[in-house]
């Protein structure tokens, strides 16, 4: 099982899976794999049991076997954030780059009233998404003197960062929440 995470292709995966049902076709996608390689990748999950299958027509869906396959990927993540400081450096050179501005879920309240935005795709706002909050793509809807808090899958998302920029160029005023979706879901 500990050996199937040392390929960072499978780590990406389930990062991906703990935002919902994906099928083989969607990682592919998602993660700019061949749909082979993905294949490949989500087989040896498979058979080291952090993932599991679903049928449906010609389709097959894979999700991860239980909550703690997120929790072990999060552990890891974090404790690589403790002790590489390049990560962090990588992250906030990125963050700079890109002029975002990012908060803790503990500040939150320092930006009352503000609304949660999820930039995930619409396929994982509909699979669960954080109380109160609405899809990026309802951004029709958005209120534009209210401060709009952007969450996506977690802290090395870009989903939220470009969501962020985007916004802000648009004359919204939006910062991106570092937790994602299932850090705090």
């Amino acid at each position: 099982m500990v050996k199937s995470l040392s390929n960072p292709h499978r780590l990406e995966i389930i990062d991906l899976l703990a935002n919902g049902e994906k099928s083989v076709e969607s990682i592919a996608k998602e993660s700019e794999m061949t749909i082979a390689n993905a294949s490949q990748h989500l087989q040896t999950l498979k058979q080291s049991k952090w993932v599991q299958t679903r049928r449906e027509k010609n389709f097959i869906y894979y999700s991860l076997k239980s909550q703690y396959a997120f929790a072990i990927w999060k552990t890891i993540r974090e404790f690589a954030r403790l002790q590489i400081p390049e990560i962090n450096a990588a992250l906030t050179n990125y963050r700079k780059a890109n002029a975002t501005k990012y908060i803790k879920f503990s500040e939150l309240e320092t930006y009352a009233p503000y609304l949660l935005v999820d930039a995930r795709p619409a396929s994982e706002y509909d699979s669960g998404h954080l109380e109160n909050s609405v899809s990026i793509y309802s951004k029709d809807e958005l209120p534009i003197h209210t401060n709009l808090v952007v969450y996506s899958r977690g802290t090395f998302c870009t989903l939220a960062d470009e969501a962020t920029v985007k916004l802000n160029n648009e004359g919204f005023s939006a910062v991106k929440l570092d937790e994602g979706y299932k850090d705090l879901a």
